[in-house]
């Protein structure tokens, strides 16, 4: 198991177009991926799960990865979030 701290980047924080990017970037994987904020843990491939964590712009949150591509999976879903989503 992989996990890494981030601060959300965009203004805007994981409203639904992001966090539909950030979705179908965790669904290539295999690993069994969440995210946490603060207390809350969402499954990372599920829309309704994320939307519910209420992720704005400057939240910090933490993105867990276990699984057999973990590693790959952790470094392509942290380097969207720095991105900011390319919004």
């Amino acid at each position: 198991m992989v996990q890494k701290d981030i601060t959300v980047q965009n203004q805007v924080g994981l409203h639904a177009r992001p966090a539909t990017f950030f979705i179908q970037k965790a669904n290539e994987f295999r690993s069994s991926i969440w995210v946490e904020k603060e207390e809350r843990r969402a499954n990372a491939k599920s829309l309704l799960g994320v939307l519910s964590l209420g992720i704005t712009g400057g939240t910090d949150i933490r993105i867990i990865a276990d699984g057999s591509d973990e590693n790959d999976a952790l470094s392509a879903l942290v380097t969207m979030v720095e991105s900011g989503f390319a919004e």
